[in-house]
């Protein structure tokens, strides 16, 4: 069991209207820099589904039939948010790295479709982000266009399962 990183340029600041917080950029971010690092207790699907509700959507899917959930409520990289056009994209199975420069002020994102392939936590988007895709699901991952986008910051499992599908 281990705790989770934050980079010291975030921090995580109350934000009821997003669902309870958010992570914000104190400093400019570097492209491909480190922003976040997960932390918690490796459990399966069946124990996700047995945490309450709200505690079920801080979970991160590391690989097949396993979700990393946190040891408390307050991990600081369980607060970042998802939108359908993200700032941060996964390496690895449960860093998060700065898919571009991001400028102090900004809120850190990534699109829960670079590491998510169950159906358990699927929700209406509000994001307003021009490509927002109105739903996300569990089956997102599967959309080409996200394969384009998003090249190289999926989930090494994830990753791997779109390298078999592209070579059909």
């Amino acid at each position: 069991m281990t705790t989770g990183y934050l980079s010291p340029k975030l921090e995580v600041r109350r934000a009821p209207e997003k669902g309870g917080s958010a992570v914000y950029a104190l400093k400019s971010v570097k492209q491909h820099e480190l922003l976040a690092v997960w932390g918690g207790q490796v459990v399966t699907l069946d124990q996700v589904l047995a945490l309450p509700r709200d505690e079920q959507g801080h979970t991160i899917q590391i690989y097949e039939g396993l979700y990393l959930a946190p040891l408390d409520m307050e991990e600081p990289a369980d607060c970042v948010n998802h939108s359908c056009n993200p700032n941060a994209g996964i390496h690895g199975q449960i860093s998060l790295v700065a898919m571009r420069e991001i400028a102090a002020g900004e809120e850190i994102t990534f699109d829960y479709a670079m590491a998510d392939s169950s159906s358990f936590d699927e929700f209406d988007c509000a994001c307003g982000a021009p490509t927002c895709r109105g739903r996300v699901s569990g089956s997102d991952w599967m959309l080409p266009e996200l394969w384009r986008r998003y090249d190289g910051y999926f989930s090494t499992y994830l990753q791997q399962r779109i390298e078999l599908l592209r070579k059909k």
